[in-house]
C-alpha cells in the first residue's frame, strides 16, 4: 500500500464558510482527450489516486470539461471506491463543477443562466457524477442574457433542495458578483463563498477590483491557470521550448518581454529555493492575499507531484517583493489615481504599514492655513 504523505493535508475553509479545502484544488479539465489533449482515462486516475493520497479533497470540473467525460470519470471513479454507506469516498472530498456551457447545439436553453437551463444542468452533473449532490456549484461566466435575479434564485432553489451544498461565481466582473451578493442577502438566501478567476504572476489585472471585493465579501478565491497555460512552468524561457506538445504556443501574445522578465526571475529564485519554477509562482500565488486554493491542472503524475511541492515551500517577504515588482500591472482609474493620491491623505505619517511623504501642496504650518 502506498504511504500518505499528506503533502496538501493543511486545509483551509472557503471563504466565509465552514467548508473545508485542501490548498491545492485539483482542476480536472485534462481528464479525458475529447478536446484533442488531455489524459487517458488510466492516467488520469493515476493522478486522481495521487492527489488524494497527497491529502488533496477539492476537485474542480464543469459540465463542458471533455463534453462532459471529466464529470463522468469522476462519478465512475468514486463509484467503484468502497466504503461504508455512512462515510462513503465520495462524501470524503469536495466536488466542485459548474454550470452555463451549452451542451446542446441548436437549443437556446441549453445553456446559460436561466432557471430552466440552470436546473437542468445540475441533474445532468448529477447524472455523469453518480452523486446526490453537488458540494460546490459554480456559475461558469457571466451570461448578460438573464436576469441576475432569475440566475441567483435558481441556484439558491437548488441549496434548499438538497442538491447543493455551496455557490460561487467564476468569471464575473466585480460588479455582478457584488450585485448577486446583494440579492441573495435580500432574498434571505444561501451567500456565495468563492470567487474563481484567472490569476497568476502573469495576470495580475484581477487585483485592481476583483480579488480586494471578494475579502470584502467574504469569498474566498480559487484561482485558475496559476501557471497561465504554462508560461510559467519553467519549460519556456528565451532560448529554450518544451519538445512535447504544450497549450502555449510559439505564436501566443503572452510571450512579451515583460512574462520573459518574469521568467527570468522565476527561475532566479527557484535555484535559490532549490525549488522549481512552477512551485515558485503556485507558492506566489498561494501567499497573496483572499486566495484560499489554486487550481493545478496536470495531465500526468509527474507534473502533479511536481505542482503540489509548492504546498511545502515558503517564500520570503524579499522573493515576494522580487516578484511582485517583475510583474507589477497598472491598474485602470481610479485606483491607479488612488494609489497616487495617497500622499495627500496620509499627510506624511504612516498607517497599516504604509507611509507616503508629505504632500507639497498641503499647508506647512499653521500661518499657511486658513
Amino acid at each position: 500500500m502506498e504511504t500518505r504523505t499528506m503533502t496538501l493535508a493543511k486545509y483551509k475553509t472557503l471563504g466565509n464558510s465552514g467548508l473545508r479545502v485542501s490548498p491545492l484544488c485539483l482542476g480536472t479539465m485534462t481528464f479525458g482527450e475529447q478536446w484533442g489533449w488531455g489524459s487517458s482515462a488510466e492516467e488520469s486516475k493515476r493522478i486522481l489516486d495521487r492527489y488524494l493520497v497527497l491529502g488533496g479533497n477539492f476537485l474542480d470540473t464543469a459540465n463542458i470539461y471533455t463534453k462532459g467525460y471529466s464529470e463522468h470519470f469522476i462519478g465512475e471513479y468514486f463509484a467503484n471506491k468502497t466504503g461504508c454507506a455512512s462515510n462513503h469516498p465520495r462524501d470524503r472530498v469536495v466536488i466542485a463543477t459548474k454550470f452555463m456551457g451549452n451542451m446542446y447545439l441548436g437549443d437556446p436553453n441549453g445553456g446559460g443562466a436561466g432557471r430552466k437551463a440552470v436546473i437542468n444542468a445540475c441533474e445532468e452533473s448529477l447524472r455523469r457524477l453518480r452523486t446526490d449532490y453537488i458540494d460546490l456549484y459554480w456559475a461558469h461566466f457571466w451570461d448578460q442574457f438573464t436576469p441576475l435575479e432569475e440566475m441567483v434564485r435558481a441556484m439558491d432553489d437548488l441549496v434548499r433542495s438538497g442538491k447543493v451544498r455551496y455557490i460561487g461565481l467564476s468569471d464575473h466582473p466585480a460588479w455582478v458578483v457584488a450585485h448577486c451578493q446583494h440579492l441573495l442577502k435580500e432574498i434571505k438566501g444561501t451567500p456565495l463563498i468563492a470567487l474563481q478567476i484567472e490569476y497568476s504572476l502573469a495576470q495580475r489585472t484581477v487585483e485592481a477590483e476583483l480579488t480586494p471585493m471578494a475579502r470584502h465579501f467574504g469569498l474566498g478565491v480559487t484561482p485558475w491557470s496559476p501557471l497561465r497555460a504554462g508560461l510559467l512552468s519553467g519549460n519556456i524561457t528565451r532560448t529554450t521550448w518544451p519538445a512535447e506538445s504544450t497549450r502555449m504556443q510559439k505564436n501566443s501574445p503572452h510571450l512579451t518581454e515583460k512574462n520573459f522578465k518574469i521568467i527570468d526571475e522565476l527561475m532566479a529564485i527557484s535555484e535559490e529555493l532549490a525549488a522549481s519554477p512552477a512551485q515558485v509562482a503556485i507558492r506566489w500565488l498561494m501567499q497573496k492575499p483572499g486566495v484560499v486554493s489554486p487550481i493545478i491542472g496536470a495531465r500526468s503524475v509527474a507534473q502533479l507531484e511536481d505542482n503540489a511541492k509548492a504546498a511545502s515551500i515558503v517564500l520570503s517577504d524579499q522573493h515576494m517583493k522580487r516578484l511582485d515588482e517583475v510583474s507589477a500591472v497598472t491598474h485602470p482609474f481610479p485606483y491607479d489615481f488612488v494609489q497616487g493620491v495617497k500622499a495627500n491623505i496620509l499627510g506624511g505619517t504612516e498607517v497599516n504599514g504604509e507611509a507616503r511623504p508629505a504632500w507639497d501642496l498641503a499647508p506647512a504650518t499653521d500661518a499657511e492655513r486658513f
